[in-house]
Formats: structure tokens, C-alpha cells, sequence
């Protein structure tokens, strides 16, 4: 490749960058009304069939994250919210801004009789990209770190083989597992919004990393 065409080629991934940055999570309604989160609501959008299990994962923009995992058999709802920080109900400004210490975090509850919370957190880490730090893609800051939140040892436990096995293929991991604490739902527009816009997520994408090792 000449100097010329790689400094084309820079230049289009730049310009790309810029636009998709435009268009960051949240930005993309400035004139919805931010209400405030509240911290529960009832979850299941699907019917149910038997008991159900929730799980808490936070890998940058929340709406990529919900769009994934709300397709996979046997979960029955993914909502979007805040989960993290100190703060009661922050809002999404606060959030964005990485002053109350939260991550743009999901909630899924699935059927466990239909799927394992061990299948819905290998989804988890084959849609984001769990080595960066406190980022995913164009969007940067804390808020947008990768994290599980866990509700107990099975989960725990679960979490930390699948990060040994993406340790093992050489991809350096840089997601936290934390205790679950409060989970803030976020604000109304943020929801299935994908489902909703018809778009398409900027920053999310499936790549099979427990099937193959990491670029060097």
C-alpha cells in the first residue's frame, strides 16, 4: 500500500469516526424528555413459561448490548439502565457525563429452563469488545466500562471461566465483575431503541473470540 492510499484510507476511517461519534449513545434524541430513572418496574415484554432469572452486563452504549441480547432464545426482556455508582436515580446526563459513577448497564431476564445464564454471558462478551478500557468504540468514559454485575456465586463463577477463556485465546480482558447492587432503569426513550428507530448498532458487533485467538 503507497503513502498516498494509506493516507486516504486514514483519512475515510477518521471522517467514519467523526460521524459515528456524532450519532454517540443518548445524543441522537436531544429534545426527549430526560425523565428521571426509577429503580423498578415490571420486566418480562415475553411470555413466560416458568420461573425467571435476571443478569446485569454493561459493555459501553446500552442500546447495542439490548438489541443482541433480546434476540437469543429464552430471554424475555432486556431493559436499559444505570448501575454502578453511588448516586439514587441518576439521570442520563449525569450518567453520560460520568458524574455518578454508573455504567450504561442491561438487565435481561431470561427463562433458565430454555437458556443458561452462562450462554447469555458468552453472547455478552462476543458482542462488545471486553479489552478496552473505560470505552467501546467511539464512545469513552467510565460510564461505558465493561463490567458484570453478578447476583451470586453460580454467576460469579460462570463469569470468570468464560473470562479465562478468552485469557486463554490471548485476548486481554479488561472486564470488571462487581456484586450486583440497585439497578436504575433509564429513562423511556432509551428503550429497545434500535427495535424502535430501525437502526442499526455503530459500535457493537458479534465477533466468535471463545472460537478463535486474538489478533497478535
Amino acid at each position: 500500500m503507497t503513502s498516498t492510499t494509506t493516507t486516504r484510507t486514514m483519512t475515510r476511517r477518521t471522517l467514519l469516526c467523526l460521524v459515528v461519534a456524532a450519532a454517540a449513545c443518548g445524543s441522537a434524541d436531544p429534545t426527549q424528555k430526560k425523565s428521571t430513572p426509577v429503580a423498578e418496574r415490571a420486566a418480562p415484554t415475553k411470555t413466560t413459561t416458568g420461573p425467571t432469572e435476571v443478569g446485569y452486563f454493561a459493555g459501553g452504549c446500552f442500546w447495542g448490548v439490548e438489541h443482541f441480547l433480546e434476540k437469543m432464545p429464552g430471554v424475555v426482556a432486556v431493559e436499559s439502565g444505570y448501575m454502578g455508582g453511588p448516586k439514587d436515580s441518576p439521570t442520563y446526563d449525569e450518567v453520560s457525563n460520568g458524574d455518578s459513577g454508573h455504567a450504561e448497564t442491561v438487565r435481561v431476564t431470561f427463562e433458565p429452563q430454555t437458556i443458561g445464564y452462562a450462554a447469555v454471558a458468552k453472547r455478552f462478551f462476543e458482542i462488545h469488545d471486553p479489552t478496552e478500557v473505560d470505552r467501546q468504540g467511539p464512545d469513552i468514559g467510565t460510564q461505558y466500562r465493561s463490567a458484570v454485575f453478578v447476583t451470586g456465586p453460580a454467576q460469579r463463577a460462570a463469569v470468570e471461566d468464560l473470562i479465562g477463556k478468552l485469557k486463554a485465546n490471548g485476548y486481554a480482558v479488561a472486564t470488571t465483575v462487581h456484586d450486583a447492587g440497585k439497578f436504575w432503569l433509564a429513562e423511556e426513550y432509551h428503550q429497545n431503541y434500535y427495535v424502535r428507530t430501525q437502526k442499526q448498532p455503530y459500535c457493537h458487533t458479534p465477533v466468535p473470540r471463545f472460537d478463535r485467538p486474538a489478533e497478535g
